[in-house]
């Protein structure tokens, strides 16, 4: 891989890794474009990238997150949510250990990323008209979590389909904004652990990959900061015009 190609990449995914656009499936796009194969761990380090701003963005939570875990003090309102994390994340764990295969294949299936971005646009159609003062609970964080397992899928957004199901269910917007993100941590380094033991490391150069993943984490941290405002400002609805134009074009693409 060339280091440009990286680069492009990089960039792909730094912008749409947090916007509910799928930068899975941005990425399978392009990808194509170039005549690319990349195996689907490159796209996994590319997220470790836009992971680092998560930290960035929440570390005082992640700590205090840290603290009372280790004080096992689980009563209070950051114990309460390492609990909601690992509940999120089982379903997510289940439906990636189960499905891998058939998600694997999906990445070079642009049929594939064009119908999950109509669904993805459909969710953020009609997940805007709710959300609430509803507090998280042990029920939303499995369904959350199923439905950030769905979003391994290219082309179903991570960050849309967390936060659609949350609004969906009325929580209230900060505090769904940052479970949804904090969520993402223990997936993308599960992902990142299980993928590692298949990776063959000669085929990997690390210039390009390193390069990649810089421009993802630099972009990804701007691409988070526009997202946490579009979701308090009630503007999902415009991402879905996005999803749904992009979508029919691929598979328009497909047919002719």
């Amino acid at each position: 891989m060339l280091i440009i190609q990286s680069i492009i990449l990089g960039i792909i995914q730094g912008i749409t890794e947090w916007l509910p656009v799928s930068s899975s499936g941005h990425l399978v796009i392009f990808q194509k474009l170039f005549g690319l194969n990349v195996p689907v761990f490159f796209d996994i380090l590319l997220h470790l990238g836009t992971l680092l701003v998560v930290f960035i963005f929440f570390w005082k939570d992640i700590i205090q997150l840290t603290k009372t875990t280790l004080k096992r003090d689980f009563k209070s309102e950051y114990g309460q949510l390492s609990i909601f994390i690992l509940l999120g994340s089982i379903p997510t764990a289940v439906i990636g250990l189960i499905f891998h295969e058939i998600f694997v294949s999906f990445f070079s299936n642009i049929l594939v990323v064009g119908i999950a971005l109509i669904a993805t646009g459909a969710l953020l159609f009609f997940c805007e008209r709710h959300g609430g003062k509803k507090e998280l609970t042990a029920k939303d964080s499995l369904l959350i979590g199923l439905a950030q397992g769905v979003a391994i899928i290219p082309g179903i957004s991570r960050s849309g389909s967390t936060i659609g199901v949350g609004l969906l269910r009325g929580i209230e917007r900060d505090k769904l904004i940052r479970f949804s993100f904090l969520l993402s941590i223990p997936a993308i380094i599960g992902a990142t652990i299980f993928e590692a033991k298949s990776v063959v490391w000669n085929d990997f150069e690390l210039l390009p990959v390193l390069v990649g993943v810089i421009m993802s984490a630099i972009l990804g941290y701007f691409s988070l900061k526009f997202l946490v405002g579009v979701v308090k400002k009630r503007s999902l609805k415009w991402f879905s015009w996005y999803c749904w134009v992009l979508g029919v074009g691929l598979i328009i693409w497909m047919i002719l």
